[in-house]
Parts: C-alpha cells; sequence; structure tokens
C-alpha cells in the first residue's frame, strides 16, 4: 500500500466540470470529453480516477452512465477506478462493479440509509468508499444541498465496522477554491477511525500533496486532485515521478 494520487472527472450534462463551493451554478467546464480527459490523467501518472456523476449527486440517480461506461471500458483496466455520485441502491452498484469499477462511492445514502452501506460491505467487499462533506462541521447531503445534524464524528462512528474501504472526506468550503487542504481536520478525521481517509477540497500546491503522503502513517490514504489540476496549478506528471522516488523501487 502507498499514498494514492487520485485524478477528478466530475461529470455534469456529459462534460468534465469543476463546481466552486458544490454549486451547481458555479460552474466551469474544462472538456467536452470525457475519455480523453481519463486518459490524459492516466498518461500523465495518476494512480486513480476518481469519477463523479454531478447530475446524479443533485438527482439522486445516475445521469451520465454512457460516459462513466465508457471511461470504466476503456481505463478499468490501466488504474483502480472509483465511481460515485447518486449511487443509492444495490442495483447501481451492482451495475458499475459489473461495468469494471474498482471501487464505488457512497455519499448521501450512507447518511440517510447505514444499512444500504451495510449491505454493500457485505456484498463487495475492500470496494465501498463512503463520501462524507462537511459544512461548518455537519456532515452535507444530496449533492451538498441539504445539511443533515449528524457531526462527522458521528457519522463515522456508525459505518465504524461496516467494512468501508476508505472514507472520502471533503471540507465543502475549501472545495474548488484552491486555498488549501484542511490538514487539521483531515488529520482529526484519520485519528478516531480505523478506516484510511482520502483528502478533498481546496488543493492549491504540489506541496500541499508531499505534506498529506507524509502523513500516510497517520491513516491518510491519498488525496483528490481537482481545480488545481485543471488549471496547471498542479503538474500530475511531475508529483508522480516525486512520489515514485519516495516510495522505492519495490512499493506498490
Amino acid at each position: 500500500m502507498s499514498f494514492n494520487l487520485i485524478a477528478a472527472i466530475d461529470i455534469k450534462n456529459g462534460e468534465c466540470v469543476r463546481l466552486r463551493q458544490g454549486e451547481a451554478e458555479q460552474v466551469t467546464v474544462y472538456s467536452d470529453n470525457v475519455l480523453q480527459t481519463a486518459q490524459k490523467w492516466i498518461d500523465n501518472g495518476t494512480d486513480r480516477l476518481h469519477l463523479v456523476d454531478l447530475d446524479g449527486a443533485f438527482q439522486g440517480a445516475q445521469k451520465n452512465s454512457k460516459n462513466i461506461k465508457n471511461v470504466l471500458e476503456h481505463c478499468g483496466k490501466k488504474v483502480p477506478i472509483q465511481v460515485g455520485g447518486g449511487v443509492r441502491s444495490m442495483k447501481t452498484v451492482d451495475e458499475l462493479v459489473s461495468q469494471g469499477a474498482s471501487f464505488v462511492v457512497i455519499g448521501t445514502a450512507a447518511i440517510e440509509n447505514p444499512e444500504f452501506v451495510k449491505e454493500a460491505c457485505r456484498s463487495f467487499e475492500g470496494r465501498i468508499i463512503v463520501s462524507m462533506d462537511a459544512r461548518n462541521g455537519k456532515v452535507a447531503t444530496r449533492g451538498w444541498k441539504n445539511n443533515s445534524n449528524q457531526t462527522m464524528t458521528e457519522a463515522v462512528k456508525r459505518i465504524e465496522d461496516y467494512g468501508v474501504s476508505s472514507i472520502l472526506y471533503t471540507d465543502i468550503s475549501r472545495d474548488g477554491m484552491q486555498v488549501g487542504i484542511n490538514l487539521e481536520s483531515t488529520l482529526a478525521l484519520a485519528s478516531i477511525t480505523k478506516i484510511p481517509v482520502i483528502a478533498s477540497g481546496g488543493l492549491s500546491s504540489e506541496n500541499e500533496i508531499f505534506e498529506l503522503s507524509e502523513n500516510f502513517s497517520k491513516g491518510i490514504q491519498g488525496v483528490i486532485l481537482g481545480k488545481a489540476l485543471y488549471e496547471g496549478k498542479i503538474r500530475l506528471s511531475n508529483v508522480s515521478k516525486k512520489l515514485q522516488r519516495l516510495r522505492g523501487p519495490n512499493v506498490n
């Protein structure tokens, strides 16, 4: 096991986009070719791809299935791919795994229907990631439109023993802002659970990636590369090569 660079591809209306603080109206389109974008990040050294059906996250059911299936078909054997956004049923989980997803990301349903997460973990051991998105210390759901009454600690403790592969933690206030990952709260979350944590939201520099990687032993499994990657502030190929040197020759 080693620290993972995870390039994000957020899909809205069939296009690769990034949102600002999770607001559907604050959208920047970067490409209309999802597969081409996926291949670009693979060629540049991403360890995984993170595909998100944003329309699905907002509407509660996957809306960009054709694009996701296309990426899974052409890229699923090149790097592990995790897929989320609108995953609210076992049928969807089964379809994504059958199409080649290495991991399925469950967000809203993990808060609203934890028994579904438990069932998914039983059926697909080691392949379920739970996405927990925080706004003002509370977990947000339904594409970040709604705030739940659960704190991050409460939400994590509910799923602690389900067999979740990892927790994808996003500080919504920082997402798409390029103001820096909330390292303090990410480490605080990792300290209260045995589940590995993937950091997300606000990444602004390559140095932050190396700082996060230094905390691998503390439970930080990887980082989502979003807007800073698309804006050219992070050069994926450079970071990947530097991390490979730090990992050594025989580390998977």
